[in-house]
Parts: structure tokens; C-alpha cells; sequence
């Protein structure tokens, strides 16, 4: 049969509105949509027959159910859904209502033709209301993971928004002692602040056993900046409450979850952060990033670099002082889970790697070490040998005590490449369009599909 053939006895189930006779031959030709393909058939049709053209009101489809003449209704709503929201990019996903997807397997069962003939009815859904919502935005569609998901719920008569999170990559420094990186909810509470009804008396009613964090101190105020509804931290290690952070500072992102605002001056916002801070915590290097810069600073491999007050249990000269630490230099060490995190930590025996490792006497009892390890490696351990659970050790290498009284990291390096990297980061603003053809049948925004609303 030819394609006027086919054509032919699709239309015979009359009502068909000319999209829905277009859509069996979506893979047919480029550049025109399925209403053009519906209506040029219809009309070659009729003129193959010498018979009058009769067009077919959409909204009388039996197919379609006329939602092939709501195109234009649909994106003005998802438009209106985001008015005030800012974004770039988008994508559009379509859940069909059962019978309409019937409809669709009977219309080519009928005509005798391939029931996965052309393409589906939620693809040009998705596809002819994005292109309007593309236009009526100034915005492009990413089959990806867009700024903002639609999902258009036809049978529900609804909008679904999902308004992705927004990232900010940046590097903190930790300028005080006593300040976890996370907020830390009291245990004696759970975090209410009362016990019973009495205010809690470990955290005097505040909920929280430190009353700053790294947290505290920068996420609420990205969260503000970017109008969202909540922020998390996340950071590539973290170092004790009582050590600080300086030197090269420690990567992190902060995930801003359903951002009104995306592209915000970050020079502007490291000030507002560094002001809010007080002194406590300062930021550097702020940068727009992509979601997969959580995963990196989470999971790439770091190195870091300690500087270490310790006091000695005996005297210590210069010269055992410098061989111990030669010996300490490019040793493998195996540690046992320290006796001060077994209680959260798999007791097992860990096997990392020292460096460098140089410092100098302040007095006989008293010294400054630097310690360049490999990530995971105890440092306040490395120091006292905590009783024998690791070897070898700073006091098993002297035959004296040792112990860490004061904390710095210096330094995070990323071991297999900086995590500083350009593919990581967003662009100062991203094209307009609408980003879609109208030959696409790309089901890549379906509501169905893996990546649609995630």
C-alpha cells in the first residue's frame, strides 16, 4: 500500500484530527510538525480522488480527545506556573491518560498498519507545547537535567513544576576552633530544645550542641540570595570541631533546592557570606556549578596537609626529632580505627600513605610538625600512636608521649587533578531558544522516561 493508502484509511475512522493523521508518519520527511503532515496528506488525498477537502475540527478528534488544540493553553500555564522564577533551561514531560494511548493503538490496529507506527502522542505533546514554552520564556530545552521540569498531567487537568537545585562551588576557611562543619542537633533534645517541657539543659534550649557551623554561617545566606526554599552543605571531608581550616581552604557546595534565583553575582555573594561569617568562617572562589559538583567534591580522592602543635611526654632534641620525621616521610601507615571515632567508624585497619613530614622544636618538650598525607589518614594518631593502634607513629619513632594540642589543616589537593575543574562550572548565561525542532521525536522529556522529573 502507499502512503495515500494508508492515509486513506486512517481518515476513514473520521473524526481524526490532521496531528493525529500526521503523527503515524512522524518519521516521514523533516522540517514540518504532524499537523502539516495530517493536513498535506488529507488534501493529496482529495486530490488523488478528485473529492472535496473536508477538514476535521481538532477539538472533535476521538483520537486525541481535542487535546491536539491545546498546545498553546498548556505552555501559557507552565509560563505562568514560573513567573516568578527565574531559569535557563527546561524540559517537558507529558502523562497521557490511558484511554488516549488506546485510542492511539486502535487508530493503526484499524487501518491495518504498524501499532508503533510513527510516534507516540505524549512525544508531541511534549515537543509542540515545549517549543511554545521555549518561546514564551526566552529559555532552551536540556533533555538533561534542566533548571526547571514540567510534567503536564492532562487527565488531572494540572502543572506539575519541579524547580531543580541550584550549586555553588566555592572554598571555606575555618578561622576559629570550636565550630563543626555541619549543624550539630543536641542528642539530649533531638534537636527540639526542650526535654519534656523543660528547656534542654545540655544546649540551654537553642536545639544544637555548637551554636555555629561552617553551615550556619554560609548556606542560609546562599539560600536567601538565591530565594529558595532550604540549602545543604556538602563538603569534600571535613576536618575536627576543634581543628581550623586555613591555608587553600576546604572545597564545597552548597545546594540551594527550588532557587527563584539562579545567576547571582558571586563576587558580591563571597562578601555577604564573609560579613555574615563575623570572622568565624570566610569563603573564596564562589562559582556557579553543575549537580555533578556534589559528586565530586564528595567522592574525588584528597590529600591534606596538617600543621600540628604536639607536646612531648620527655625531652626531645632537634636531631631525634628530624629522624623521627624522616622516618615518618613516605611511610605506609596501618591504623586501627581510633579509639575517638570506633563508636561510628567499621573497627578494621586502614593503610595510608605520609608524604612529607617536616617541623621544628619550640623547646624540649614542645613542637610544630607538618604533615602532608594521604586522605583518611589520623593525624592526632599519627602523633600519639593511640596506644599502639598505629604504626609507626611520631611517639612510637621518639620512645616518648606525644600529643596533638592544637589542630590546622593547611591544605586539600585533589589527588588525580584540581577540583577546580572548567567542566564542572556553569557559564555566565546560556543561549536563548527554544532548542527544539519540529521534526524532533526525541522522547527524551517524556513524564515516563527515566531522566523526566528527577
Amino acid at each position: 500500500m502507499s502512503i495515500l493508502d494508508d492515509a486513506r484509511a486512517l481518515a476513514a475512522q473520521d473524526p481524526v484530527c490532521d496531528a493525529c493523521l500526521g503523527r503515524v508518519f512522524a518519521d516521514r520527511s523533516h522540517g514540518l510538525t504532524n499537523e502539516d503532515r495530517g493536513r498535506s496528506l488529507r488534501i493529496a488525498a482529495a486530490l488523488d480522488d478528485d473529492e472535496p477537502h473536508e477538514p476535521v475540527d481538532t477539538e472533535s478528534c476521538w483520537v486525541c480527545e481535542g487535546r491536539c488544540a491545546e498546545f498553546d493553553e498548556w505552555a501559557a500555564r507552565c509560563a505562568d506556573a514560573v513567573s516568578d522564577t527565574a531559569f535557563d533551561t527546561y524540559q517537558v514531560g507529558t502523562r497521557t491518560p490511558p484511554l488516549i494511548e488506546e485510542n492511539e493503538e486502535l487508530l493503526r490496529e484499524t487501518a491495518g498498519l504498524d501499532p508503533e507506527a510513527g510516534e507516540l502522542f505524549k512525544s508531541e505533546f511534549n515537543r509542540e507545547v515545549g517549543k511554545r514554552v521555549g518561546r514564551r520564556t526566552d529559555t532552551t530545552v536540556e533533555f538533561g537535567r534542566p533548571d526547571v521540569q514540567f510534567t503536564l498531567d492532562l487527565e488531572a487537568d494540572r502543572v506539575e513544576v519541579d524547580v531543580h537545585s541550584a550549586f555553588v562551588y566555592g572554598r571555606y576557611r575555618k578561622l576559629e576552633r570550636d565550630i563543626p562543619q555541619t549543624e550539630w542537633p543536641c542528642s539530649d533534645c533531638d534537636g527540639s530544645g526542650y526535654v519534656g517541657k523543660q528547656q534542654c539543659e545540655t544546649c540551654e534550649g537553642t536545639g544544637y550542641l555548637y551554636q555555629d557551623s561552617v553551615e550556619g554561617l554560609t548556606a542560609p545566606v546562599v539560600r536567601d540570595v538565591m530565594d529558595g526554599t532550604d540549602a545543604k552543605f556538602h563538603g569534600a571531608g571535613r576536618e575536627d570541631v576543634d581543628a581550623r581550616m586555613l591555608g587553600t581552604g576546604r572545597p564545597f557546595v552548597i545546594e540551594v533546592m527550588e532557587p527563584r534565583r539562579r545567576r547571582v553575582d558571586t563576587e558580591r555573594l563571597e562578601g555577604d557570606i564573609n560579613a555574615f561569617a563575623g570572622g568565624k568562617v570566610e569563603v573564596e572562589g564562589l562559582r556557579l556549578a553543575t549537580y555533578e559538583m556534589v559528586e565530586r567534591v564528595k567522592g574525588l580522592d584528597a590529600s591534606k596537609r596538617y600543621r600540628a602543635e604536639v607536646e612531648f611526654g620527655d625531652a626531645v632534641d632537634d636531631d631525634a626529632l628530624a629522624d623521627a620525621l624522616a622516618e615518618l616521610e613516605g611511610a605506609t601507615i596501618e591504623q586501627y580505627t581510633p579509639h575517638r571515632v570506633d563508636h561510628r567508624r567499621a573497627n578494621l585497619t586502614r593503610e595510608r600513605s605520609v608524604y612529607e613530614a617536616d617541623g621544628e622544636r619550640e623547646d624540649a618538650y614542645h613542637a610544630t610538625v607538618e604533615i602532608h598525607g594521604e586522605g583518611g589518614l589520623y593525624i592526632k594518631e599519627l602523633v600519639s600512636g593511640d596506644e599502639g593502634r598505629t604504626e609507626p607513629s611520631l611517639a612510637g619513632l621518639l620512645g616518648v608521649d606525644a600529643e596533638v594540642t592544637a589542630l590546622d589543616v593547611v591544605g586539600v589537593y585533589g589527588e588525580e587533578g584540581d577540583f577546580e575543574d572548567e567542566a564542572y562550572f556553569l557559564e555566565s548565561a546560556v543561549d536563548g531558544g527554544d532548542g527544539m525542532d519540529d521534526e524532533s521525536t526525541d522522547d527524551a522529556g517524556d513524564a515516563d522516561a527515566p531522566n523526566a522529573a528527577e
